[in-house]
Parts: C-alpha cells; sequence; structure tokens
C-alpha cells in the first residue's frame, strides 16, 4: 500500500474537484493493480488570505499556487491539484504538470437577478466580478455597466449577489459545474462575447519532476486534446509575460475532441486559438485567431500577431 498525500486549496470548490481527482485517480490503481491510499491536505494560499483587494494589486496568478507548490518541493504533499487558469505561465524549478484530465466548460457565466442575459441587464447594472479580463470584455460590449470588483470563493460571490445589492455577477462556469450549481446560472457567454481565462475549465495536477511513480501514475490520467489546447493558451500567456495583473485571456479548441484521435493522429491535429489584449476600462480590445498543429508555436506566434496591433503598449500601460 502506497499513501499518496494530495495538496490542496481548503475552498469548497478546491475540496470538491480534488476528492473527483482522488476518485479517478482509485479507478485508474484499481485498474493497473496497484494499491494507494490518499490523503488530502489542505493549504491556505495567500490569495485565500486576502480578499478584500483585487488580484491584480496583490501579485496576481501566484498566489493561489506558491504555498502549495512549496509543500511539494518539501515533500510534505506527493500531488497538487490546482485550477490551470490560477498557474502562473512558468513553474516552480523541480516541478512539472503531470497530468491534464478532460476540459470541462471553459465559459464565463453570467449570474443575474431576474435569470437574466447579458444584453437584458437594465442600464447602468452593478455587475461583480474578480476578473479584469472579464471586465474589460463587458464594458467592451456593455460600456453603459458599472463593473465593479467582488472577491472571494464561489459560494460568497453568490451570496454577495444578493447581500451587497448587486444585478449580476460573473463567474467561470466550470467552478458551477463542479460544485453542481448549474441551475444558478442565468446565462453563458460566448467567446465572441468573453474570451475565457488561459486553462479555464481544466485541471492541472502537479508533482515533482523526479517523482518517477507520480509521473507513470498521473500520466494515464491525462487528455491529450485538452494538454496540447492549454499548452497553446499557456505559450500564448507566456509570449505575452501576463498574469491577473492584466486583461489577458485565450482559447484553443481542437477539431478532434478525442484524446485517442489526437493521439492517433498526432501533430495533424489542427487547434484553432483565440487570443485577446484589451484595457481594463474596455475601450480598446485586440483580438485574433490563429490555427496550426504545434501548439508551443502556434501561441507565440498568436501573441506576435496582437503585438503587432498594440498589444504591448496596452500591457505597459496597464502594468504603468
Amino acid at each position: 500500500m502506497r499513501t499518496i498525500v494530495v495538496g490542496t486549496r481548503k475552498s469548497a470548490l478546491a475540496l470538491t474537484q480534488t476528492g473527483q481527482v482522488i476518485q479517478r485517480l482509485e479507478e485508474v490503481c484499481q485498474r493497473e493493480g496497484m494499491e494507494c491510499e490518499f490523503i488530502v491536505k489542505k493549504i491556505v494560499t495567500k490569495g485565500d488570505q486576502i480578499l478584500d483587494v483585487t488580484l491584480s494589486k496583490v501579485g496576481g496568478k501566484g498566489l493561489f499556487v506558491k504555498e502549495i507548490e512549496q509543500a511539494l518541493l518539501d515533500g510534505e504533499i506527493d500531488i497538487a491539484v490546482h485550477s490551470m487558469k490560477d498557474m502562473p505561465a512558468d513553474l516552480a524549478e523541480g516541478l512539472v504538470i503531470g497530468a491534464i484530465p478532460e476540459r470541462v466548460d471553459p465559459r464565463d457565466c453570467l449570474i443575474s437577478r431576474g435569470n437574466v442575459g447579458l444584453s437584458a441587464l437594465p442600464e447602468g447594472a452593478r455587475v461583480g466580478t474578480s476578473s479584469l479580463r472579464r471586465a474589460c470584455q463587458l464594458k467592451f460590449h456593455r460600456p453603459d455597466l458599472q463593473v465593479e470588483s467582488i472577491r472571494g470563493n464561489i459560494d460568497s460571490r453568490l451570496k454577495k449577489l444578493e447581500s451587497e445589492g448587486f444585478d449580476a455577477i460573473l463567474l467561470a462556469a466550470a467552478g458551477l459545474h463542479r460544485m453542481g450549481w448549474t441551475d444558478r446560472i442565468s446565462a453563458f457567454l460566448t467567446a465572441e462575447e468573453c474570451v475565457p481565462a488561459v486553462g479555464q475549465g481544466a485541471l492541472g495536477l502537479e508533482c515533482r519532476a523526479a517523482d518517477g511513480f507520480m509521473l507513470d501514475l498521473l500520466s494515464r490520467f491525462q487528455h491529450e486534446a485538452t494538454a496540447r489546447c492549454v499548452s497553446a493558451e499557456r505559450s500564448f500567456l507566456r509570449s505575452l509575460h501576463g498574469g491577473c495583473q492584466v486583461p489577458i485571456g485565450a482559447y484553443a479548441s481542437i477539431a478532434a475532441p478525442d484524446a485517442s484521435d489526437v493521439m492517433a493522429s498526432g501533430a495533424a491535429a489542427i487547434i484553432t486559438i483565440t487570443g485577446i489584449v484589451g484595457s481594463p476600462d474596455g475601450a480598446e480590445l485586440l483580438r485574433a485567431t490563429l490555427s496550426g498543429s504545434q501548439p508551443e508555436e502556434l501561441g507565440a506566434e498568436l501573441a506576435q500577431l496582437l503585438i503587432a496591433q498594440g498589444a504591448e503598449r496596452i500591457l505597459a500601460e496597464v502594468r504603468g
């Protein structure tokens, strides 16, 4: 019997998706004849402690992973379960993403009073979001709206919709799906209305680069189509030196969504990726779409297209 310690944030969503991952890994172990026991270790991150300041002002993506990655490096845990959209473009030295399971719904969604969609929100409605990316695109399409910062876990933000007088809030649909709360969704936002965050809807299972046993186990949980799409998105983010401090979004899809199809076709599988860079006030929104078969090169090339449109100027102004 091998004991495997799984590290995660302590929010209800993090614990739910970690439990779902463990259930799948237990099935893999049973199928492969491995005797494994999984133990959950809850870790409080800086992002969980600072809830009264927008993410863009307190450090961005690393806020939700640094303490968990340190626990991996210190040998306190064997696997970390992350939401890929929280992962910095570059991992800590000595750590790798051992597997990216199949992505669930990557879209953003609207939860509103009266259960109405974006176009039906009244003029001047108060909309809450913790994301500069969402705020930028929302203001671009509806400049009349009052977009305000709202932090906290999914359940606390849903409560704030009622308690703090918001007309609507924007959330990632994936979290609501995983929590079984899809009945709360008023409307899904298309990629035309709001390009998702890099890696949104996907999980990343991180482990030590030298841990051969964990790498072998996690490799059986890899969904190749999702991994290739997320790789393209993260290459785009890395090429723009992006994080939560700047309004950047990217979403990639593949013509053969089944992992076995992708593995069989190899480099011939065509990825289509759309990326955006915008100003926080929504006055400017640069957008480009590109297709290709090599994820890393594709993401970097898409970034260059937006740089040619003026993305570096916008990002420099935001970083300011």
